[in-house]
């Protein structure tokens, strides 16, 4: 039988293809039909190229309508699709093309004067650009290439996509995620957050990113019907699309943005029927503020990169502020302490997770696999976290100091090894503070050295040439010698309670 997930997909389109698939600014719509017909050409152009099933091919480009079809091209042509944030810059994006080694890049236009030579020089011939209105010389290229395409068939562990997660050593890994994880993953969040035939969703997170990828549009494609799709989150257009729309997926920052508007009422929601929240933990007065608004109470759920979604609140039921749910039919979530036995209820401990959905391993790193899985095959999520007596987990912290900002992994390792290396900096140490829009904001404590003290702002503006935005510090604070325990390391936590308040 055939696992590829475009297949799974196609089994559940509506059965008029004439039917939306994306509702589009200035009235614009994309219908199931031309979603078909133009991924089928774009496989065919990479069919054309050379590419063969198991061939990586790179994107980096901003939200379109084209951008999903390359994503849904990809695995109609048996290819792994390498989604890359829009935000990276050349020393990230190159780190990218050595470890996958991509048979085509497709970028934005911006890039390409420091990426055409980054894939010259590793002898990648097909390079492209998609530019955030749908021009651009990939779409120029694919045009006469031929409009029906038989889907490739896949294997349930062929891989399907490869997703990079940043490194605590600041070496990113390649989550490699198959058809089978993808294809259950969906399957469970269409049913478990009980989407039906009249769902419409607003869709406004990022295409680069597992939530608006994996979850936001795989529950639309499995269900056959449309979601309103923009560019990027506005609060008053949300507020517009909620009166005729039923579903709504943000990241923790929506939510405290909607609350800032005085036109978020019951009134301007009594059509919508879930708003789900993730990505970044909700703060539980961000949770109450907004049932008390609205009459309605988001549902958070728990995932990562390299699992899809592990846990989610009950659609119907019991809702909990602060927690994260049960785990997700088909999942195994574990609480383990440090001597390797079940944590009670009420204990804190490292989470394991095992089922379907997770990964099969890291993209070129056998020893990193070994690490990562325990021998009966869980897999070590580096979250810690707790269950209720009933079943809800919650999760109080990160072993591996990740830090979540606006629905973005970072960690702390990379901006230390880039702030390291500028003029001025002796050591550094970088931790997430609470903030209320972002979840975290990224917070650098630096040691200067004495002969060349760097400013706040010379730090910032530095890095904003080295890293995607997300990464760079919100706030730089100087002191004389970072606080360390008897081994000599840095005790983090010291110092995320002493900048807390910044």
């Amino acid at each position: 039988m055939d696992a590829n997930l475009y297949t799974l997909f196609e089994s559940r389109f509506p059965a008029d293809r004439s039917a939306p698939l994306l509702h589009l600014d200035h009235g614009r719509v994309l219908t199931y039909a031309e979603a078909e017909a133009t991924s089928a050409r774009y496989a065919s152009f990479f069919a054309g190229l050379g590419l063969a099933p198991g061939d990586r091919v790179a994107v980096q480009v901003e939200k379109s309508p084209e951008a999903l079809l390359v994503y849904l091209a990809c695995l109609r042509a048996g290819l792994v699709y390498l989604p890359l944030n829009s935000a990276y810059q050349a020393k990230e994006v190159a780190y990218f093309l050595d470890n996958a080694e991509p048979g085509a890049v497709i970028t934005q236009s911006a890039s390409i004067p420091w990426l055409q030579p980054l894939a010259a020089a590793r002898g990648i011939k097909n390079l492209f650009t998609l530019t955030a209105n749908g021009q651009g010389t990939f779409v120029q290229a694919t045009k006469s290439a031929a409009s029906t395409f038989a889907t490739v068939p896949r294997d349930p562990d062929d891989l399907a996509a490869i997703l990079y997660t940043s490194g605590t050593t600041g070496r990113s890994k390649g989550a490699m995620i198959t058809h089978r994880n993808l294809g259950s993953n969906a399957e469970v969040l269409h049913k478990a957050w009980g989407f039906g035939p009249a769902d419409v969703l607003v869709h406004m997170l990022p295409l680069f990113h597992v939530h608006g990828l994996f979850v936001a549009c795989h529950c639309v494609l499995m269900n056959g019907t449309s979601m309103r799709f923009h560019a990027k989150f506005d609060a008053d257009r949300a507020l517009a699309e909620f009166r005729t729309s039923t579903v709504f997926m943000g990241v923790p920052t929506f939510y405290t943005r909607l609350l800032e508007s005085p036109d978020l009422t019951k009134d301007a929601c009594a059509n919508m029927r879930l708003f789900i929240s993730g990505s970044a933990p909700l703060l539980a007065e961000t949770h109450i503020a907004f049932e008390e608004r609205t009459g309605q109470r988001i549902l958070e759920r728990y995932g990562m990169t390299e699992t899809g979604m592990l846990t989610s609140n009950p659609l119907e039921g019991d809702r909990r502020a602060g927690t994260v749910g049960p785990p997700l039919p088909g999942t195994e979530v574990r609480v383990i302490d440090e001597a390797g036995g079940h944590c009670e209820p009420g204990d804190i401990g490292q989470i394991e997770v095992r089922g379907p959905n997770v990964l099969t391993g890291y993209w070129r790193l056998p020893e990193k696999n070994k690490e990562e899985f325990t021998p009966d095959g869980f897999f070590r999520t580096g979250d810690v976290g707790t269950f209720s007596h009933d079943g809800y987990l919650s999760i109080v912290g990160r072993s591996k100091d990740l830090i979540i900002t606006g629905g973005y992994n970072v960690y702390p390792k990379e901006v230390e090894i880039a702030l390291d290396e500028l003029p001025g900096v002796h050591e550094s140490a970088v931790v997430g503070v609470p903030h209320k829009d972002f979840g975290e904001a990224v917070t650098a404590i630096i040691v200067a050295k004495a002969e060349a003290k760097p400013s706040e702002a010379d730090v910032i503006a530095a890095l904003r040439a080295r890293l995607a935005n997300f990464k760079v510090p919100k706030r730089v604070y100087f002191v004389e010698e970072l606080p360390r325990n008897a081994m000599g390391k840095v005790q983090k936590n010291v110092l995320r309670d002493r900048y807390s308040g910044g």
